[in-house]
């Protein structure tokens, strides 16, 4: 879709965003889609393309307050949450909030910390609240995680478990910039920082709008019935041990109105669907050996899905 389609205040985010990462626009329309749509981004890349970047630069471009959590091995799930002090003088414990505490958070190498602490973020992520010595908190809002994760390092590393990757709205990889597209990342940061300079587009007040006016994009029955099909198919099609659930279905369906309404429709479309899939179900899904050793991936097996499934027209 083209870039003057875009519903102004997104066009200005996206804009803004790609003033710091360069070649990147479906991974930076997917990070919004996410973030609109209420949900949350596992990125799965080597280090060094620009996951972290990508990050600051949303956060900026919306007003929203940073937080970056690096999970090591030995980081205990209080130092995300925070942890209740007792102060001798008012003679009664205080909260001391932890980095969990900010509008869009960066879980850096979420796979190598154990999987105690990366359960955490579960409630936090699914409940928008955390609960520290029996006090539930509410988190602020808007409240977005993009978690990273190294594809490539095994070693010291817990993967992440099924009930915590359905939690995240959407799963992609940053990949490598072409030749031109390096050297004019060379020649950006050759003095200064681009994000160093970043100027916000919208206020959080606006965010918070846009994902309220997301909500109100109409899904009619035919694309909901075409969500139901392909999620349904994942779970009976012969190179799939363990199909999508029926929150695959909710996160299809969230981010096909927050996608739909990035580009000024207040109606979703089966292209929607068909672009989303991927990122939306893929991570939800588990493949059969024999499917793996054929070199098939999950992304592939959702293609599939896609083209058996009758498209429905538009009366």
């Amino acid at each position: 879709m083209e870039k003057e389609m875009l519903q102004p205040q997104v066009a200005n985010i996206v804009q803004n965003i790609e003033k710091v990462i360069i070649g990147k626009r479906e991974v930076t329309t997917l990070s919004i889609v996410a973030l609109l749509a209420g949900g949350h981004v596992l990125l799965e890349d080597v280090p060094g393309v620009g996951k972290t970047m990508l990050v600051k630069a949303l956060a900026k471009s919306v007003s929203a307050q940073f937080r970056r959590i690096q999970f090591t091995p030995d980081l205990l799930p209080s130092d995300v949450t925070g942890v209740s002090i007792y102060n001798p003088k008012e003679g009664q414990f205080e909260y001391k909030a932890g980095p969990i505490m900010g509008h869009i958070i960066l879980a850096d190498e979420i796979n190598r910390t154990s999987p105690k602490t990366q359960s955490a973020l579960l409630e936090a992520m699914e409940e928008g609240n955390i609960t520290v010595d029996g006090i539930t908190r509410p988190l602020p809002r808007p409240f977005f995680v993009m978690a990273t994760q190294n594809p490539i390092e095994y070693e010291g590393t817990y993967p992440l478990p099924e009930a915590q990757l359905d939690r995240f709205l959407l799963k992609m990889k940053m990949g490598y910039p072409s030749l031109l597209e390096e050297i004019d990342i060379l020649n950006r940061v050759e003095r200064k920082a681009p994000i160093d300079d970043l100027q916000p587009v919208i206020a959080v007040e606006e965010l918070l709008l846009l994902q309220k006016n997301v909500k109100e994009v109409y899904v009619g029955e035919p694309i909901k019935r075409y969500i139901v099909e392909i999620v349904q198919r994942t779970r009976s099609h012969a190179s799939i041990y363990l199909g999508v659930s029926p929150r695959g279905s909710v996160a299809l369906m969230k981010a096909a109105q927050a996608y739909a309404f990035m580009y000024s429709r207040d109606f979703v479309i089966p292209d929607d669907v068909q672009f989303l899939a991927p990122y939306v179900l893929s991570h939800r899904m588990i493949l059969k050996t024999d499917a793996k050793f054929d070199g098939l991936s999950a992304e592939e097996v959702v293609a599939q899905i896609i083209s058996w499934t009758p498209v429905p027209v538009q009366r």
